[in-house]
């Protein structure tokens, strides 16, 4: 009957966004693939191992909603593939983003594709064909057919890097029954902090499978600037030795607005300052192109760079002068002098991206998002700033902020005396951006202790 009625319920909710959903797929491509995988559950069937050392082989189901998620599983699997030959893991998404960077890091290794959705069909079709031994969620993918449909198999239930953003466990209080029949169905709760160790267990979830093992997303993030695919992007955008990029990442609006701004009002004082934009969502790049055609900016787009493309100190300083449009601005340039600003229109970059910034804002802030990761530029050593609206990682920031290891910028004029202050003060600089790696250095270690917890699983009663 319960699964009867989330059916009703999820039909209601399709007809209801069906204008959106189809506007999104026609204009903006997304929704199109995976039809038969989402509705109908037609996802891989369980698959062997060619050569087994004798060991039990299990098949274990990771699934990520998005690009975020997706990546925070990379220094999971990459232990799971040198430690358990014998584990079969398969990696599922709901977006397209997510899809994308999936079959970019996994594909070569594991299978991946879409996740049914939360319909009882299409989650036991799913079941059926995989039959997995481990369902592992991630973060807060609380699906409650999902995991019906996995009990029915007797498949065993985890959650990693488990987590709520305050409004979301504010409302799921308001529906604690409901919410609290799902947690008592998991296995394994791997949570980030103490403060959602206890929002589990006052929405119902047992206190023995609640277990602290702090936040994944410290692990897997990148220290060395010198790294292949910065090195790469740094080539490729003819960044050079002297130049100061400041970084604005994972943005909305208005925050491309007021990096653009700040970046106007400061670059006759500092000529060397450079700006990379790379907005959150692939279907504002054009809007922010647009909005930097409205402004008369010299700018370039990252789809557009070739490998090719060669520095400045590497191009004639005779070159003629044209008249060519770049990015839609008409400028009258010299081709030996490279824009000054670069729009990042290219999903899954942006980790590499921060690792040639000695300045970064983390986008989402100001806007109502909630914030998004700020852990990867922390790691380079980065002068890190972000907006007050950062609830979605509430614990990371607390850190960053009591270790003195980032700052807060509330509008446009406070993010222009960060940005300031970083490029008259090295003191400042370098002290934000030492503290900032010393921290994530410090909290690393979840992922070593999750994959205890997921082999445990694996292997009781056995």
């Amino acid at each position: 009957m319960k699964a009867f009625l989330l059916n009703i319920l999820y039909i209601f909710i399709l007809v209801f966004y069906s204008p959106m959903l189809i506007y999104s797929a026609i204009y903006y491509g997304k929704y199109r693939s995976g039809f038969k995988e989402k509705f109908f559950g037609r996802i891989i069937k369980r698959y062997k191992v060619v050569k087994n050392d004798g060991n039990k082989e299990y098949v274990v189901w990771f699934h990520a909603v998005s690009v975020g998620e997706t990546r925070l599983l990379r220094p999971l699997l990459q232990l799971i593939s040198e430690r358990f030959p014998n584990w079969r893991c398969v990696i599922s998404t709901t977006s397209r983003t997510g899809m994308e960077v999936a079959l970019d890091n996994y594909g070569q290794n594991w299978k991946v594709f879409y996740c049914p959705l939360d319909f009882s069909w299409s989650v036991e079709k799913a079941m059926c064909r995989l039959k997995p031994d481990l369902l592992v969620l991630t973060e807060q993918e609380f699906w409650p057919n999902l995991i019906d449909a996995a009990k029915r198999h007797n498949v065993k239930l985890a959650v990693i890097n488990g987590r709520f953003s305050e409004p979301g466990y504010k409302r799921n209080l308001w529906i604690r029954p409901f919410i609290a029949s799902m947690l008592r169905k998991l296995d394994v709760i791997a949570v980030q902090s103490e403060t959602y160790a206890g929002w589990f267990h006052r929405l119902g979830a047992s206190t023995e499978t609640i277990h602290i093992t702090g936040s994944m997303k410290f692990d897997g993030v990148n220290f060395d600037r010198n790294n292949a695919e910065t090195v790469r992007l740094r080539k490729l955008a003819g960044i050079s030795q002297d130049d100061i990029v400041f970084v604005a990442g994972s943005t909305q609006p208005p925050e491309e607005l007021f990096a653009i701004e700040c970046y106007n009002n400061l670059k006759f004082d500092f000529p060397n300052l450079r700006l990379i934009i790379v907005p959150r969502h692939d279907k504002r790049f054009n809007e922010v192109a647009k909005l930097l055609e409205s402004m008369s900016i010299f700018w370039e787009r990252r789809s557009l760079l070739s490998e090719s493309d060669k520095s400045n100190s590497d191009t004639d300083n005779n070159a003629e002068e044209s008249n060519d449009k770049i990015n839609g601005v008409g400028v009258s340039i010299n081709k030996s002098v490279r824009p000054r600003v670069l729009l990042v229109d290219k999903i899954g970059e942006l980790g590499a991206w921060w690792g040639t910034a000695a300045i970064a804002f983390v986008g989402g802030s100001i806007s109502k998002r909630g914030g998004q990761n700020m852990i990867e530029p922390a790691a380079y050593g980065t002068a890190v700033c972000f907006g007050p609206n950062t609830k979605n990682f509430r614990d990371i920031v607390d850190l960053l902020l009591r270790t003195n290891s980032a700052k807060v910028i509330h509008d446009k004029r406070e993010l222009e005396f960060f940005i300031r202050k970083c490029l008259e003060s090295n003191q400042f600089t370098n002290e934000l951006g030492n503290n900032a790696k010393k921290l994530v250095k410090e909290q690393q270690g979840a992922t070593e202790r999750t994959l205890t917890l997921l082999k445990n699983l694996l292997e009781k009663n056995e």
